[in-house]
């Protein structure tokens, strides 16, 4: 056990929850965001404005075109499993031959294949690095035993584990349409807790799929967390924590959550108001790429996700009954209600009160 405990510390195998549970699907977010979610939006900004040279189909790949966007969405499943290996710090060998796992076992997984990938790369890159330069055909050895676990294991686990994760999260989706208000506070409240989490709720949202109602869920959620700790530490951060926070990550309260968890309150309350309103009352729908429902105003990419969803539904959105629309007055002013000026002054209030009865305390929410 001793030789094997200081196999694994040579070979940087760590078997933990924070590893995988958090550094592996933290980067596999990443790798969905630069392939998929810029693809998905470079498709609709040239759809929409008409701008020829993100339109064009510049190869074709059996007899089907790719546009940019397209190739950037169609290798989804290689950019995740390299982000996963980079975050599991596996050698440049390892690392690259991840591209071929990850496309396989995407394309294995169906439906549910960010989940299929984000337990093979591990899979993979972790048996990777514990043969790399163990041998004098590095060259060799390292590549294919890769490889070889890679694809052996998505044959063996992808369809299941994607189809598992595909039906999770068709019940999740069904459950909202027919309990709109009680589903819209579940969904909304734990996506948006995952964002602040240090996990992915951008993950957590692609690898389930979650679109429709249960998608525009999640975004409320997340919005309230993210704008919803922006505008209530105003004052302890000014303009740059707006900024950082709203458009970036509500996850760099977490050290001060650690030290005050009521500070929390405020934009989880906030969350199970808007979730209902976005179900019940705008009907908000999210039929984006998946991945948006957990992104709320990071890069406003949730937004972004609501716009595409409404034009050019992701192929997700409309394997689930998704059809094109033309946004009216109603639907923006849902969205932006959800998004921005519901959060904004539901955890102003709250905040206030809070700290008026002594539950928030002045620099509870500074970050450093």
């Amino acid at each position: 056990m001793e030789k094997l405990k200081a196999f694994l510390k040579r070979k940087n195998i760590v078997i933990s929850a924070k590893r995988y549970g958090i550094d592996a699907l933290g980067a596999m977010a990443q790798g969905l965001f630069c392939s998929l979610l810029i693809g998905t939006i470079l498709n609709t900004i040239g759809s929409q404005f008409g701008i020829g040279f993100l339109t064009a189909h510049i190869l074709e790949i059996n007899k089907q075109g790719y546009t940019i966007g397209g190739l950037a969405s169609f290798m989804s499943g290689s950019a995740m499993a390299v982000a996963i290996g980079y975050a599991l710090q596996a050698p440049p060998m390892v690392l690259f031959s991840l591209v071929t796992v990850g496309y396989a076992c995407n394309a294995l997984g169906g439906a549910g294949g960010p989940l299929a990938v984000l337990f093979v790369a591990i899979i993979a890159a972790e048996c990777g690095k514990a043969v790399s330069k163990e041998t004098k055909v590095d060259i060799l050895v390292t590549p294919i035993v890769t490889i070889l676990v890679g694809i052996g294991a998505a044959w063996l686990i992808a369809p299941p584990i994607g189809g598992a994760a595909n039906a999770f999260g068709q019940l999740i989706m069904r459950a909202t349409v027919l309990q709109p208000f009680w589903m819209g506070i579940l969904v909304s409240v734990l996506v948006g807790v995952a964002l602040t989490l240090p996990i992915s709720s951008a993950a957590i949202c692609s690898v389930l799929g979650l679109t429709g109602l249960a998608g525009g869920a999640a975004v409320a959620g997340c919005c309230a967390q993210m704008v919803g700790f922006a505008v209530m530490s105003f004052r302890e951060n000014r303009w740059g924590g707006l900024v950082s926070q709203g458009i970036g990550t509500s996850m760099l309260q977490m050290p001060n959550i650690v030290k005050n968890p009521r500070i929390w309150i405020p934009p989880t309350l906030a969350s199970a108001i808007t979730g209902p309103l976005a179900t019940c009352l705008f009907k908000l729908e999210m039929n984006g790429a998946p991945i948006n429902s957990g992104m709320g105003t990071c890069g406003l990419c949730g937004q972004l996700g609501v716009w595409t969803g409404w034009l050019n539904p992701s192929e997700k959105a409309l394997s689930n009954g998704a059809a094109a629309i033309t946004p009216g007055a109603f639907e923006w002013i849902g969205l932006i209600l959800i998004s921005f000026v519901l959060p904004a002054v539901l955890c102003w209030a709250f905040g206030l009160w809070f700290r008026k009865i002594g539950w928030i305390k002045e620099g509870d929410l500074k970050l450093d």
